[in-house]
């Protein structure tokens, strides 16, 4: 017997949380069911210690602002995902309005965020691009400085045992976030359930072992339970949101879209510490630049988190490699996605990524003491004992086959649809949860063109995500106009105002004995 329902999304992460949420509020009669192959929701990428929980805005990533060839910069990329973040905040600014959301300082906390360079030539580059990106109004109220009692001000662990006279600057954003993106999954997908409604169902321990396409248009998924039980769901649309599983099913599904696509999988670890008087020292995101050769998921930053209450530090990321494709995958995630599609376009980039491969294989030597040793560039009295390792969510980087190179690595994420849009796929990893709101609006434009573009559908939209990406970069007082009233909502620091006068407190309290 087949049960028939209208949407199946896999994979119980941040990104079926947000579809989830915007097709229920358009769709209220549609039969909605999330499928997740482990026994609880967001226990992979979307789990707090698997991520670096920064709310990617493009304040302090210095790879997204590389030069021109004239030696200008490019700050697009920074201004195209700032915007975007500033979807998601109005999405769950207007979930926290309406009351069904909680407590937004369950899963958001107002965080600093930082980049900080040394040497001339680093100094450089951060002064023409806090001259380039202070002059946008989206980053009108970044801070530049070159003297080192005003960054020890702003991130005391930096300055503090560091050498006298070695060149180094530092911007600071007072508005940026931390985000714990487990805790928002499970308000995002308890509140469904809270509502009463039986039209959404939540399906734990249950594992999605093939997919076909039917006569009628409609997809038959064949699922496995954790108790060994199997059973068949009829839907009308797929959404594949299951991190590094979502390649493979993509190919189950044997769509054309799907070929010459591959996963390069990238594994990571943090330096932890949980030590209350150093954790009490440091209140921000600090990034810098990446090593020469470095994949950009690397960038080195030391990263206030806070977690279910607890504030803590990480440090990293350090890559590693591994065949898995997810952090509770299978060492087998890697060759059971080669195809004879996909086949010439990984050769292609496993040839001009050498440098890449190396890379990797140090860092996975990396001793403590030697990851310790990088931690200093940052702190500089750093002491090992204060420190653990933790390790990171799995990363799957996008191979794509090009007609010019066989086949590129590409960063970021990018959607995969049917041509008829009955099936979609999230491929790819950072900055996607932070974005997810307009990723997933981009992902429901193209599968339902005609409901999207509707006048009930856009009515509703319009109360959910009020001004879009693109009017924001355009109009400073648009811009303006909303950060007021999200930060607000969601107890941010609004634009004017200090930490100290947000809504709540946000800094951590000096320990009381050490």
């Amino acid at each position: 017997m087949e049960e028939a329902v209208d949407v199946v999304l896999v994979g119980g992460g941040v990104m079926s949380a947000t579809l989830a949420t915007l097709l229920n509020e358009l769709e209220p009669t549609a039969r909605i069911e999330l499928v997740e192959r482990l026994d609880s929701i967001a226990g992979e990428s979307s789990f707090a210690w698997n991520n670096a929980g920064t709310g990617h805005a493009g304040l302090c990533e210095l790879n997204y602002t590389p030069a021109n060839a004239d030696g200008s910069l490019d700050i697009g990329k920074a201004v195209h995902i700032n915007t975007l973040f500033e979807e998601s905040k109005q999405l769950w600014s207007s979930l926290v309005a309406h009351g069904n959301l909680g407590d937004p300082a369950d899963f958001l906390s107002p965080v600093p965020h930082l980049s900080f360079v040394r040497g001339e030539k680093n100094v450089r580059f951060l002064r023409a691009r806090h001259e380039a990106m202070s002059n946008h109004h989206c980053f009108e109220s970044m801070e530049y400085s070159q003297d080192p009692a005003t960054i020890a001000g702003w991130a005391p662990l930096l300055m503090a045992g560091r050498e006298p006279g070695e060149p180094v600057a530092a911007t600071q954003v007072e508005d940026g976030t931390d985000v714990n993106f487990g805790a928002l999954t499970n308000r995002l997908l308890t509140r469904l359930t809270e509502q009463g409604s039986d039209r959404v169902g939540i399906r734990t321990g249950q594992t999605i072992r093939d997919l076909e396409r039917n006569a009628d248009g409609t997809w038959s998924l064949k699922i496995e339970t954790s108790d060994g039980g199997r059973r068949i769901v009829r839907s009308r649309f797929v959404f594949l949101g299951a991190g590094g599983a979502s390649l493979r099913l993509l190919q189950k599904s044997g769509i054309p879209e799907a070929k010459g696509y591959g996963g390069f999988p990238v594994s990571g670890q943090w330096l932890r510490c949980d030590k209350p008087e150093v954790v009490a020292r440091h209140h921000a995101k600090v990034y810098s630049n990446a090593a020469v050769g470095a994949p950009p998921m690397s960038v080195p930053h030391l990263d206030t988190r806070n977690v279910d209450g607890k504030p803590s530090l990480l440090f990293g990321p350090f890559a590693g490699f591994t065949t898995k494709f997810l952090k509770n995958g299978s060492i087998f995630d890697l060759v059971k996605t080669v195809r004879t599609s996909n086949l010439s376009p990984m050769l292609s980039v496993a040839r001009s990524n050498f440098s890449l491969m190396k890379y990797l294989l140090d860092q996975v030597r990396l001793s403590h003491a030697q990851r310790v040793e990088e931690l200093r560039a940052f702190y500089p009295d750093a002491r090992a004992e204060d420190w653990q390792l933790e390790v990171a969510g799995q990363r799957v980087q996008i191979i794509k086959k090009t007609p010019r190179h066989g086949g590129v690595l590409q960063f970021g994420t990018e959607i995969v649809t049917a041509k008829d849009g009955s099936l979609a796929a999230l491929l790819g990893a950072s900055p996607g949860a932070s974005t997810a709101t307009s990723i997933m609006l981009d992902l429901i434009a193209r599968c339902f063109p005609e409901r999207f573009a509707s006048a009930p559908w856009q009515a509703r939209l319009a109360q959910l995500v009020p001004v879009r990406a693109e009017t924001l970069r355009k109009d400073p007082a648009r811009l303006r106009e909303v950060r007021r009233e999200t930060h607000r909502i969601l107890k941010l620091v609004a634009p004017g105002e200090s930490l100290e006068s947000a809504p709540r407190t946000a800094r951590v309290a000096e320990p009381e004995c050490c």
